[in-house]
């Protein structure tokens, strides 16, 4: 792992999204999903059950029947030649996700999401999609975990029939993605400062972008290797607001919640430096703004990086 390589793969993050949109103009990632499916299987670790868990809740608002598990429960339902089992994993090697897999090779129909072809995970699938996230030299996954979020979007759509004009989204993420590291120097000096205090750095998001919480969370911990929790916004009034009155406690808001009152309240009575990304509150001691903030999409595919970019810069400094 390193920490200059990482920022050069975030740096790299518009120009993977523009490859992947390319790829869509032409290319239906999940072509070889058979038709007859009753249920749909996201299993993945890490990060990749981050998002496959958005996904499944998101397939679910719309009527189809879906779930999302950790590739290492004992716990997963048996295989059905009418449930699809999406298995994710960037690198293709995840022993959990290959002993996940193995559990229904030859019953379930199996679809490897993975950015390495050839991986160990593709040897054993029906078939494969590819991230097209490029290499992650700083061996951290982060751009494939938003590569992921755009081919379960794309999932979605085969399996519901909403329309959503992908293309436009991503020429729009890969906008907002750009301005963000063109003004870094105005922003993200002073969200390092308020951010990495010397306790707990919290993120907290609204269930349809929870992924993004816990992905953030992860890059502060695995990078720097600072304490980071993701929370959900209505939960967090129930389970964290108590850290808030013991630990200097620093706070990522991902805004839209409509429980975000009530938590905003909380903060201010404890003074808990908040931070909000994509929308100006008067509560939060700083605010950070981007290109198409006020699209849900983009806000999916876009509001992690400055996370990524606070990581980074931590990471650098220790």
């Amino acid at each position: 792992m390193d920490p200059s390589l990482f920022a050069t793969d975030i740096e790299r993050r518009p120009g993977a999204l523009q490859d992947l949109q390319r790829f869509l103009v032409t290319d239906d990632p999940w072509a070889d999903v058979p038709d007859e499916i009753e249920q749909v299987l996201l299993v993945g670790m890490g990060s990749s059950t981050y998002a496959a868990s958005v996904a499944a809740a998101r397939l679910r608002a719309h009527g189809v029947e879906a779930v999302a598990e950790l590739a290492s429960s004992e716990l997963l339902p048996p295989p059905d030649p009418e449930r699809l089992v999406v298995a994710i994993s960037a690198s293709g090697g995840s022993r959990e996700t290959l002993d996940a897999v193995a559990q229904y090779a030859g019953q379930s129909p199996v679809v490897v999401l993975t950015n390495v072809e050839g991986s160990p995970l593709t040897e054993v699938a029906d078939a494969t999609v590819l991230m097209h996230a490029g290499e992650e030299r700083g061996g951290v996954s982060c751009r494939s975990y938003t590569h992921t979020q755009v081919l379960l979007l794309a999932l979605e759509a085969r399996f519901t029939g909403v329309e959503r004009d992908l293309l436009a989204i991503l020429g729009r993420s890969v906008e907002s993605s750009q301005d963000l590291l063109d003004r870094r120097a105005s922003w993200l000096p002073q969200a390092v400062e308020h951010l990495g205090g010397p306790d707990i750095t919290a993120v907290v998001a609204p269930f349809r972008r929870l992924g993004n919480a816990q992905q953030s969370a992860l890059m502060v911990r695995e990078g720097p290797r600072r304490q980071a929790v993701a929370s959900e916004t209505g939960e967090w009034s129930h389970v964290d607001v108590y850290l808030t009155k013991t630990q200097d406690y620093r706070m990522l808001l991902l805004p839209g919640s409509r429980y975000e009152a009530e938590l905003l309240r909380w903060t201010e009575e404890r003074g808990t430096t908040v931070v909000s990304v994509g929308v100006d509150l008067d509560a939060a001691d700083a605010s950070i703004r981007y290109r198409h903030d006020d699209d849900e999409d983009v806000r999916l595919l876009s509001e992690l990086m400055v996370a990524e970019l606070v990581a980074a810069d931590l990471w650098l400094s220790t």
